[in-house]
């Protein structure tokens, strides 16, 4: 029976960033979303700045010390100098000097890595979303949920509150320590291949969820998994949390036979509130059909 639960588990190798076949094409999407969306994509409070270099240091050191072939970082001094080869791109600035970039800095590094970046800040017993660069929502809003507390912006899950999980899960993360990251997996399914499904597009890409069919559903419809990673923030004490999406077409996820079975399981079991939530109910019947079709071929 489907349950609740935190499925973090401490993050070995911690690297906060992963790089695919993808990156090119995903930062240059990311980059046009920043600059003719800046407001849905890039959210910030002036009291983050601090935190906000933490987060380049961290990033950046990640990247060169993982990717020692895509990522170069001179130092000299307080000035750094970062190369991205894949993008053939040369960035010097003063590290701390927000003067010394053309953007914040962490509207700078977001621009350098697949994933999604938030900030959330820990004060008066509670964490508060204080700055984001989100490209790749899986139906919300950063510019909505900007300011918020991890609860408020949690609220809207169904069941969330029972059992006191909310309290538990927020618990948890503010006990995470600087230098012992976690990870965790979230996943969903997507009529149609946008990463871009912010809650201000759904009129954009909401539409495809009417037009999944059994025949079709291995095309159109999309397995997407979030790779979610926490890690402390030791001077300012705040958390960052990156999320790296990724998509895959169903007929490409079940060619493994156990994971169609699986899936297949997972998908007739799981809750009506649960399927709202994810917005699969309008088109789950119909890759329950193509997922039974698949299973008579094997």
């Amino acid at each position: 029976m489907y349950k609740y639960s935190n499925n973090a588990t401490p993050l070995r190798p911690p690297n906060a960033i992963e790089l695919t076949d993808k990156y090119v094409d995903e930062i240059r999407l990311k980059r046009e979303l920043l600059t003719n969306h800046p407001e849905r994509c890039y959210q910030s409070s002036s009291q983050t700045l601090a935190a906000q270099w933490e987060i380049v240091d961290l990033i950046l050191h990640n990247l060169v010390g993982f990717y020692p072939e895509q990522f170069k970082l001179e130092k000299k001094d307080e000035q750094w100098i970062f190369t991205n080869v894949q993008m053939k791109e040369n960035i010097a600035f003063t590290f701390g000097d927000r003067t010394t970039l053309e953007l914040e800095p962490l509207d700078f590094i977001g621009r350098h890595v697949q994933e999604d970046l938030l900030l959330m800040m820990q004060r008066d017993g509670d964490l508060f979303l204080d700055a984001g660069l989100l490209c790749f929502p899986a139906n919300w809003s950063l510019y909505f949920n900007v300011g918020m507390t991890f609860k408020e912006i949690h609220s809207p899950i169904p069941g969330f509150q029972s059992e006191s999980l909310d309290d538990r899960i927020l618990q948890f993360l503010m006990r995470i320590e600087a230098g012992a990251p976690w990870g965790r997996k979230n996943w969903s399914l997507m009529a149609g291949n946008k990463l871009d499904t912010s809650l201000e597009t759904f009129a954009e890409w909401g539409q495809a969820r009417k037009q999944v069919t059994k025949e079709n559903a291995g095309k159109l419809v999309h397995l997407r998994v979030e790779v979610q990673k926490l890690f402390r923030l030791p001077k300012s004490n705040g958390i960052l949390f990156t999320i790296h999406s990724h998509m895959l077409p169903l007929e490409r996820f079940i060619q493994h036979t156990p994971w169609l079975e699986q899936f297949y399981a997972i998908l007739r079991e799981l809750p009506v509130f649960i399927s709202d939530y994810k917005g699969i109910s309008l088109y789950r019947q119909q890759v329950l059909e193509y997922l039974v079709e698949e299973m008579k071929k094997r």
